[in-house]
This record gives C-alpha cells, structure tokens and sequence, in this order.
C-alpha cells in the first residue's frame, strides 16, 4: 500500500493505493484504521481495470491563531 500526502486549500489529502492482492476485509480494516485513529474521512475511490483500488482520504487543517 502506497500513500502520498498534500495540502490543498483547507484540507489534506492523503492518497492510498491498494494492490488487487490485497482482500478486501483488510483493505477495509486498513481505511477504517485510518479514519479512526487519523482523523480521514473518505474522499473518492477509483476501482481499475486490473483490481487495483485508489482511496483519496481527507481531514480539515486545523489551523492556530495566536492569541496574544
């Protein structure tokens, strides 16, 4: 599994390619990991011809403001 990080206006991205030998059960523990203990939520999902499988997650950049 290949991941790739960006930031893109006010959020991140994170995009996961899953390999078609990879079962789907843990394909889905892996998203479901990633959502809960990230933060990511799903943003598009693109099967291919050959099995292969890319996620784009994302999460709001939460940014400081400086109070003093």
């Amino acid at each position: 599994m290949k991941t790739k990080g960006a930031a893109n206006g006010h959020y991140e991205y994170r995009v996961m390619t899953i390999h078609r030998d990879i079962p789907m059960p843990d394909a889905t523990k892996q998203l479901t990991d990633e959502a809960e203990y990230g933060r990511w939520e799903l943003a598009r999902t693109v099967i291919y011809l050959g099995g292969m499988r890319r996620v784009w997650l994302r999460r709001k950049i939460i940014r400081v403001t400086s109070t003093l």
